[in-house]
């Protein structure tokens, strides 16, 4: 088994972490994620089962727009505290982890992945991704926002 040395890391991806953890305090210190609480209760308040489609499939195009890393670090502030039902904090998590697997920005673990095989002169484009990702990806989605939805209402 080969050892990681620190030749090995991804340098440049370091500040790409930090700028996406930035942009995050700076939503919030301009008041947009005041603004989301309040959307978020608001939805909640008036269909369970629609803002959980709606926050799932929200949180997984956003994934792919800003990455998971910022996405997730709003949406996890934004739910809890906004209180809403554990189905749609769920959701949340769903489109957070499923999401980002639709492009190869979507995801740090998907950018370490690509750099790791670019040093073994292995390509993978952006392109050929977004093709394969575009089929598996949204059904799988989909599924899971549904299964939970169906387990959520047996309780």
């Amino acid at each position: 088994m080969k050892l990681c040395t620190m030749k090995d890391i991804s340098w440049e991806i370091l500040p790409l972490v930090a700028g996406l953890f930035v942009l995050v305090e700076a939503l919030d210190r301009s008041g947009v994620l005041k603004a989301l609480i309040h959307v978020l209760q608001m939805a909640a308040d008036r269909s369970a089962m629609v803002t959980t489609w709606a926050a799932g499939v929200t949180l997984a195009l956003i994934c792919n727009l800003v990455n998971n890393l910022p996405a997730g670090l709003l949406a996890g502030t934004v739910v809890s505290a906004s209180h809403v039902p554990r189905q749609i904090a769920s959701a949340v998590l769903i489109g957070v982890d499923l999401g980002p697997h639709l492009s190869v920005t979507g995801s740090l673990a998907t950018i370490l992945w690509l750099a790791a095989l670019r040093r073994e002169n292995q390509q993978v484009s952006a392109w050929s991704f977004l093709k394969l990702a575009a089929l598996v990806m949204p059904p799988a989605l989909l599924v899971a926002i549904a299964g939970l939805l169906v387990t959520g209402s047996i309780r």
